[in-house]
């Protein structure tokens, strides 16, 4: 395995190349691009890189789908570190192109979601494709194929466009959320600011069925960040849930659920427990009564002395 090597959705000039710059040890590695997500993780399954770094969640169109369907699927991989990034477009052209010369625009399929009222207000009879990435999207206008291409506009350099227009964004404060994947290990040490990840696979079609799940956590006070139902690929109805809990494994309320939900659940995948990016552990929520570690030991020892007679 390249101890070194951290691969990304590519090529250069993506939101995920910009957010992964962000972890100090980009620094010291050699960061390759890939041209897709399943690519970048295949890698790291492959022993090819140390890690893979790919875009896992959006504020305004929610999960992106092939990095969730990667990480139920295949050799599992763990989730080691994530990066909030705030996200802006900017409209990228060869120079000399005024907006009235545009005609087809093109970008990876979840930034037209976030740019569609613009595009609508701006350029209305402008036809959309769609690119592998953003940043290829601008590969392509610089090669003449599309007029236009909304990426990052740190992007523009290095394809040799212009910014036409920046700060495009139809949803104030939009955010991408990027995750660092690595094959399986012991989970770093507990931060008090952490999150867990997993997939849970759904048993039989029944009434309640879904709500036994949920409680496995609603009874041991953990807070769900995010669930998201993914289809199995098995046929219509059958499906799995990716969802991101508060806390770490090594949490006894956590730790509990996951026991409970290994109990009921078909199958359970853990993808990680890792620190919440721009999160200090000051500013989370105080837990409920009767939740934390404290509160799990001295009701186990309450028990081992009923069980031992001693009340």
């Amino acid at each position: 395995m390249s101890a070194t090597r951290y691969t990304y959705l590519g090529p250069e000039g993506t939101f995920t190349e910009a957010a992964l710059r962000t972890l100090p040890e980009a620094a010291t590695r050699e960061l390759v691009p890939m041209v897709s997500v399943p690519a970048t993780l295949d890698a790291v399954r492959n022993g090819e890189a140390a890690g893979g770094f790919v875009a896992i969640e959006n504020s305004v169109e929610g999960g992106v789908t092939a990095t969730l369907d990667e990480l139920a699927t295949g050799k599992p991989l763990m989730i080691y570190r994530e990066v909030v990034l705030p996200i802006s477009f900017a409209l990228l052209v060869r120079p000399g192109t005024k907006l009235g010369d545009i005609k087809t625009v093109t970008g990876h399929p979840v930034a037209q979601p976030q740019v569609r009222k613009w595009l609508a207000a701006h350029l209305p009879d402008a036809v959309w494709e769609s690119a592998a990435s953003n940043a290829d999207g601008a590969r392509l206008v610089q090669e003449g194929r599309y007029d236009a291409g909304f990426a990052g506009e740190f992007a523009a350099a290095a394809y040799g466009l212009e910014p036409l227009v920046t700060e495009i964004h139809d949803a104030t404060n939009a955010e991408t959320r990027f995750v660092l994947v690595g094959r399986p290990a012991r989970p770093a040490a507990p931060t008090g600011a952490d999150k867990t990840s997993v997939v849970i696979w759904l048993g039989a079609d029944r009434p309640g069925a879904l709500l036994e799940l949920l409680q496995e956590f609603a009874v041991r006070g953990v807070n769900l960040m995010r669930i998201e139902s993914r289809p199995t690929g098995k046929g219509i109805g059958d499906y799995c849930f990716s969802v991101d809990a508060e806390g770490h494994i090594t949490d006894r309320r956590v730790g509990e659920a996951l026991m409970g939900l290994k109990r009921i659940a078909p199958q359970v995948r853990f993808l990680g427990s890792y620190p919440r990016a721009g999160v200090a552990p000051e500013d989370v929520s105080p837990l409920r009564v009767g939740t934390s570690d404290t509160d799990f030991m001295a009701a186990s020892d309450w028990l081992a002395r009923c069980q031992d007679g001693r009340f």
